[in-house]
């Protein structure tokens, strides 16, 4: 079968592979396929047993907090009530969506996909749902939030007694189930069993693959439908320079208040008490939960500036048409897209503690300002490397010379 890789643009015939091999690209060295420990029913098996336990675990209780005879019980959607309740509307939106809208969404679609294709049913539309399924992948964060989640058990356990309820056990099989998904699902054979009648394609034919799906099509065919996955079909993404570079600058300028603004006010005594993202790191440390200190330094501080210098490095690249280490930096693009989702992680863990710490005038909690900046940074970058086309990269370098 003809494919196009996706990181390069490089045609190369790729047979059916054997269990537990892999095929990579002979140019960029990108995984073009993985066999090992993959397949259909697996995938299948993981999926539907993930969306399976995202009702109960969004229905029951998560956190169960108790001080002083009052108690607060807290589900996966409190903390986006709280937001919403305190003004907080964009974040509250964006928490809902990732935390709970999208993983409905995405495990539904995957599971549908993966059932009929195991029927051996082909609708129309099944390759337009499996392209939902995949686009969705790295805005749907159960496993995200479950980083969160124990986050937020943390801080909140070093002070008080806290109880995880049903709700949360379901949530966290879910979020453990969503990563053996995505690691057991093999895209390309479920592109293979989405079945097209389609010409063959003739010897010097200029082609186009598809950015989705890698169907490879006549250059003529630019501009229309992919016939497999129904995305629009282009030689490389429109204006991608031009929308990354826009996207780049307006989180550089979101980066800033981001790390100066306190995410959270606490409440004590009638005190208030701001807490930015390098205070919530000590109190992890003070606390002796080093660990999850270094976590979240990662995530909230190095994660969003590798992102922002790697692809701002990355189209200085195209502009100068550099040719050195070129494989490095399509490794660098691969790295920047997997890692960008796991930024949200201290904005999920306010949204897990907001609710359960809300005790009068005693103790409470609150979002504050720096929230907003920091997941606009985090929902830009990801747009950036979204519009990145690495392809341009190595045009670029064709075009400097040999």
């Amino acid at each position: 079968m003809i494919t196009a890789c996706s990181q390069c643009g490089t045609l190369q015939d790729l047979i059916p592979l054997p269990p537990g091999t892999t095929a990579f690209c002979s140019i960029c060295e990108n995984p073009l396929e993985r066999t090992s420990g993959r397949g259909i029913q697996a995938a299948f098996a993981c999926a539907s047993s993930t969306l399976f336990l995202l009702f109960p675990a969004n229905l029951l209780p998560v956190l169960t907090v108790s001080m002083l005879g009052m108690t607060r019980v807290s589900r996966i959607g409190s903390g986006v009530v709280s937001l919403w309740t305190h003004q907080w509307v964009l974040v509250a939106v964006l928490v809902a969506a990732f935390a709970v809208v999208l993983p409905f969404v995405r495990y539904g679609l995957l599971t549908t996909v993966l059932a009929l294709i195991l029927a051996r049913r082909h609708p129309r539309w099944l390759g337009r749902a499996f392209r939902w399924a995949i686009q969705l992948d790295a805005w749907s964060m159960p496993d995200v939030f479950l980083i969160g989640l124990a986050v937020g058990y943390s801080r909140v356990a070093a002070n008080l007694p806290v109880t995880i309820g049903w709700g949360g056990i379901c949530f966290i099989a879910a979020a453990l189930l969503s990563m053996l998904s995505r690691a057991a699902l093999d895209r390309r054979t479920v592109w293979r069993s989405i079945e097209l009648d389609l010409p063959a394609l003739t010897a010097h034919e200029p082609l186009i693959s598809c950015t989705a799906c890698d169907l490879v099509m006549p250059a003529d065919a630019e501009g229309t439908a992919c016939p497999r996955c129904g995305l629009r079909l282009h030689s490389r993404k429109p204006d991608a320079v031009v929308r990354t570079l826009a996207l780049i600058i307006a989180a550089f300028v979101l980066y800033i208040p981001a790390n100066i603004y306190p995410m959270s006010t606490d409440v004590q005594l009638g005190d208030l008490i701001p807490h930015r993202i390098v205070d919530g790191i000590m109190e992890l440390y003070e606390a002796g939960l080093w660990p999850l200190g270094v976590l979240i330094f990662c995530t909230s501080i190095a994660i969003p500036f590798l992102k922002l210098a790697g692809l701002g490095w990355l189209l200085i690249s195209i502009r100068r048409k550099s040719r050195g280490r070129l494989r490095m930096k399509t490794r660098l693009c691969r790295l920047i897209d997997e890692i960008g989702r796991w930024s949200n992680t201290d904005v999920f863990t306010i949204a897990v503690f907001l609710p359960v710490l809300q005790f009068g005038g005693i103790v409470s909690t609150q979002a504050a300002t720096g929230i907003t900046a920091f997941i606009g940074v985090v929902v830009l970058t990801m747009l950036a490397s979204r519009t990145f086309d690495p392809r341009l990269m190595w045009d670029a370098a064709r075009e400097g010379g040999p």
